[in-house]
């Protein structure tokens, strides 16, 4: 993305992301409010899970500012790895909440089976807990939107934070709502609905982090992918052979490849330097989210 399409981007990045913020503050602060008047330790756990999607944003809005800045000199293929070291910063983020919490619930558990209960919880909680899954699966899917729109694996990955912020309020809407029900003997469902919930935050951090850890690592594309690259160069009647196709990527703007060519030794400079472009232009406006071609011409030489 360059020029005005870069400044699109990032306006609807940004935009997503202020929205996301200023539901997550309010999120936050009505869990919290809910958890301690209602006497909920799962709904105190949700809080803080909405309260690490505050951070993230945060974290997004302030990163945002160094990754969509051009390519320079000492820079060469840009600042996009920036986004990628963001996503990983969500994702890590996503696992220390979900490990606190599952300390916290086992500790309430512990409580619990020493005959020291906590009170039980209130119907407050259990609004919170319904608000927080209709407002946060409606987050999610306006911000999942611009990810996917603008290829940005940060706003992704912050859609997924809110996504497992409205899917842990699923199990401890049906903690408070059976501890309402059922009576204070069955209060352990409210620590045992947030283990249930630190799981699922923990593996919503997997695969957040996973591409991230890729990215950093230089992986490159798929097989699939690749062979896609090599069908599509093959495609011109020129090229009589190719290899040492390498592939990368750079961060999550897309790949940058390189590969050698063999053409008719006879070829002028000017005919490969022309069919080198016409490759490059091809590889680009493929779809395969290619970002940067680099192509060396190679004559064919007899076995």
């Amino acid at each position: 993305m360059v020029g005005s399409e870069s400044a699109a981007a990032m306006g609807a990045i940004r935009r997503v992301t202020w929205l996301g913020a200023i539901v997550n503050l309010f999120l936050t602060g009505f869990k919290f409010t809910a958890g301690i008047w209602g006497h909920s330790s799962v709904i105190i756990a949700d809080a803080v899970h909405s309260l690490s999607d505050l951070i993230t944003d945060a974290a997004i809005l302030l990163g945002m500012r160094f990754w969509s800045r051009p390519a320079d000199q000492g820079h060469p293929y840009g600042h996009a790895k920036i986004e990628t070291l963001v996503t990983l910063f969500i994702g890590v983020s996503l696992v220390a909440v979900g490990i606190g919490l599952l300390y916290g619930a086992v500790c309430t558990l512990v409580d619990i089976l020493t005959d020291n209960p906590p009170p039980s919880p209130t119907w407050l909680p259990l609004i919170a807990a319904l608000a927080s899954i209709a407002v946060k699966e409606w987050l999610y899917r306006v911000t999942v939107k611009v990810g996917m729109t603008v290829k940005s694996s940060a706003t992704i990955a912050n859609s997924w934070h809110h996504r497992s912020d409205a899917m842990s309020s699923i199990p401890a809407a049906i903690a408070i709502g059976m501890c309402l029900l059922l009576g204070t003997q069955f209060i352990f469902l409210d620590p045992v609905g947030t283990v249930v919930v630190s799981f699922m935050i923990i593996h919503a951090a997997w695969k957040v982090t996973q591409p991230s850890f890729a990215a950093l690592l230089d992986a490159g594309a798929s097989e699939l992918q690749c062979q896609t690259i090599v069908e599509l160069i093959r495609s011109f009647p020129e090229v009589e052979d190719l290899h040492k196709l390498r592939t990368r990527h750079v961060g999550p703007a897309g790949l940058a490849l390189d590969v050698h060519i063999h053409v008719d030794p006879n070829m002028t400079v000017t005919d490969a330097h022309a069919l080198s472009h016409r490759i490059q232009q091809k590889l680009l406006q493929s779809g395969e989210n290619i970002i940067d071609v680099f192509v060396h011409m190679e004559p064919v030489t007899s076995a």
